[in-house]
């Protein structure tokens, strides 16, 4: 990938960054062989970002031709407007006041080089400034009324740096554009990078690590330089061309803050943002699939005015599912009044919605894996032992928490489960990788839940497939950026 530093005037650039290209934003907005590059990464170091600026039309014309940008035209204005900064400097609160708590002023202007600062107390600060606000060489400003607030940013010329903390502007430069992902002798390998999200503490991981280093090779024989990436690093996401999680997701949590930051940048992410956030509600999913014909237990949404209901509209034992459940938490059977009365209090204490469906008993669950719309792979998960769920997380013994497993070809699976996955995911309305369960009893099937993030583990999602299963999903994220990009239809 070509690395450019666009900058207003190249003859005032003091830093010497070896395989970078220094371009001035003046030919950078006006040469036609900028518009034409493809595969391009700018920094955008321009005196000023104001709007209809230079700095700005820089940008804003590297999002036109699909060049990689820090910042975007996005950011430079969430820069601008203080309700913008208001609501994005809300997560750095606790290391805001603890970072300027011996600070004797009441007005504190915090100098930010490329992520760093020269005095080492304040240099979290910065960089958590930096993981929000992505532009290399800004100030902010803080006041204390009661507590401290970040009450402005502006960016920063060259100029203005002082002459003393020149020396450490080197370091933090060399530093900041030493990364791999900006090492310039990468380019020649490698034609994109990639980003895959994993992390260690997850108990629930949706890959093994087996297949995360069948994912990297692949990704790599591909044109991929791939890093892994872990929670604590959302301010390198802007580094790739894609984003690829690897982790359980959530909502109200880092994974989705992940990729909603990747569609923020213009990054191709797997999982999207919009699949996250439809596929981890099942209030949602029970009302989009009913919507769509898709075949379904019978299904109740459960408040506090209805909850008497249950019991006399599907019997006992009775199946109840907490809105934002997943692989099997948050989801309990009731097998007598007692229980459903206690079972209800806790899902109703969390959550002011809930699901009830009725209890569907089998042997096995099926998973269809459907990337973009086609089935991928096709799996029976057995039930726990001893267990009603594939699942069982009370369960002491690690050998007893999951039941067996059967991988079939997409072609051997019945008909039905198949169709019945499509017409899920469908309903869906989102492109990507989808896990389909379903329930096949009594020549019928029954759609249970979509799976935004779902298994690819070596040895079993992958015990048919073997290594295609790794490059179809690979391959869905390199056509996704070549498509944006105009190097493919």
């Amino acid at each position: 990938m070509r690395k450019l530093i666009v900058v207003n005037e190249p003859r005032n650039w003091d830093l010497h960054v070896p395989g970078v290209e220094l371009v001035a934003s003046r030919d950078y907005l006006t040469d036609p062989r900028f518009s034409k590059l493809r595969n391009v990464r700018v920094f955008n170091l321009s005196r000023s970002y104001a709007y209809q600026s230079r700095g700005y039309y820089v940008s804003l014309l590297a999002e036109a031709r699909v060049h990689k940008v820090i910042p975007n035209a996005k950011a430079i204005l969430d820069m601008r407007s203080r309700s913008m900064v208001k609501v994005l400097s809300r997560d750095l609160e606790g290391v805001m006041q603890s970072a300027l708590a011996d600070v004797p002023e009441n007005v504190f202007t915090l100098s930010v080089y490329f992520g760093r600062n020269v005095e080492k107390r304040y240099d979290k600060l910065a960089h958590e400034l930096n993981k929000v606000f992505q532009a290399p060489l800004f100030r902010a400003r803080f006041m204390r009324s009661d507590k401290w607030e970040l009450r402005s940013l502006r960016t920063i010329p060259m100029s203005e740096i002082p002459d003393e903390h020149h020396e450490d502007l080197e370091v933090f430069a060399e530093a900041y554009f030493g990364r791999r992902r900006y090492d310039p002798e990468r380019a020649d390998t490698s034609k994109y990078d990639l980003a895959i999200l994993v992390n260690p503490e997850d108990t629930a991981v949706p890959s093994n690590k087996r297949a995360i280093v069948k994912f990297k090779q692949m990704a790599i024989s591909m044109g991929f330089a791939v890093d892994l990436i872990g929670p604590e690093d959302i301010d390198r996401v802007g580094e790739y061309d894609a984003l690829f999680i690897r982790e359980n997701t959530h909502v109200d949590h880092h994974t989705y803050r992940f990729a909603s930051r990747a569609k923020r940048e213009g990054i191709e992410v797997m999982d999207s943002p919009e699949a996250i956030l439809k596929c981890n509600n099942k209030v949602y999913l029970a009302e989009v699939l009913a919507a769509s014909g898709v075949p379904t237990p019978n299904t109740l949404i459960v408040h506090s005015e209805n909850r008497d209901m249950v019991a006399s509209k599907f019997g006992l034992p009775v199946v109840l599912k907490l809105p934002d459940s997943t692989f099997s938490r948050g989801v309990v059977k009731a097998s007598d009044k007692e229980e459903l009365k206690a079972r209800l209090d806790e899902v109703l204490e969390e959550s002011d919605l809930a699901i009830a469906q009725e209890y569907i008993p089998t042997d096995y669950d099926w998973r269809v894996g459907v990337l973009d719309g086609k089935p991928l792979y096709a799996c029976k998960y057995f039930m726990a032992r001893g267990h009603w769920q594939i699942y069982n997380w009370s369960s002491s013994k690690h050998d007893d928490q999951t039941g067996n497993f059967e991988t079939v070809a997409i072609e051997q699976a019945p008909p039905l489960v198949v169709e019945s996955a499509l017409k899920a995911v469908f309903a869906i309305g989102v492109e990507g990788l989808f896990g389909v369960d379903l329930k096949e009893k009594d020549g019928k099937v029954y759609v249970i839940e979509v799976n935004e993030c779902p298994n690819v583990d070596h040895g079993v999602e992958d015990k048919v497939l073997g290594d295609r299963i790794y490059e179809a999903i690979i391959r869905s994220l390199l056509d996704r950026i070549e498509r944006k990009i105009g190097m493919r239809p």
